[in-house]
């Protein structure tokens, strides 16, 4: 069960641009202008924070992680269930499995046209990797939650969530100015990426 908290509280700091990545278009940057001050950061936190409490209890746990799966599965049921009568007939649900497989074909399709005009014979291999890429950020969003939820108490907290974001902002701000400019996020992307080639290149090493 803990295991499971942590991850659910992973995957709801997963969804918080503001811990995320502060300073991006809608990120709290308010005047737009691609420069995130310490105030925006705060105040973007802040506004996340509200979205993310879904029972409105002042903190962000599991039961608003379930709050709001049970949202999606409603809307899911509610697209499925087209003449909204409570149940999903098997015409609905052949109508459901058509659309899906028309919008798999239309992907496919896609995909294969930009691999030929790009020459990129091995794009599906490299999907591969961003799969796995994609588990190693789930642990890395799981770290930062344990960090947010100073307390240890499997929550946070509106001052641990803006904490954490205020955290994020001082190690971007790089130069000290009060400010996150496009070219320190630049420089932080730059960074991570060579982090992470520094760890997958380290297996082959040894």
């Amino acid at each position: 069960m803990k295991k499971m908290t942590i991850l659910t509280l992973g995957a709801a700091l997963i969804a918080a641009p503001a811990l995320a990545a502060p300073g991006e278009r809608g990120m709290g940057d308010a005047e737009g202008n691609r420069v995130l001050t310490r105030a925006e950061a705060q105040t973007g936190a802040a506004n996340m924070f509200a979205k993310m409490d879904i029972n409105k209890d002042g903190k962000l746990d599991a039961a608003d992680q379930a709050a709001r799966q049970a949202a999606m599965q409603a809307k899911r049921f509610a697209a499925l269930d087209a003449n909204s009568d409570g149940s999903i007939s098997k015409t609905e649900w052949d109508q459901h499995n058509s659309r899906r497989e028309a919008k798999r074909a239309e992907r496919k399709e896609k995909r294969s046209a930009e691999a030929s005009e790009a020459g990129e014979g091995k794009r599906g291999l490299r999907g591969l990797h961003g799969k796995r890429g994609g588990h190693h950020g789930m642990r890395g969003h799981q770290g930062m939650m344990m960090k947010a939820d100073t307390n240890g108490d499997k929550a946070i907290s509106q001052a641990e969530f803006e904490a954490a974001a205020l955290a994020r902002f001082d190690r971007l701000d790089t130069n000290k100015d009060g400010q996150v400019t496009a070219e320190e996020r630049r420089a932080q992307r730059a960074a991570w990426k060579a982090k992470r080639g520094q760890r997958a290149a380290a297996p082959a090493s040894e």
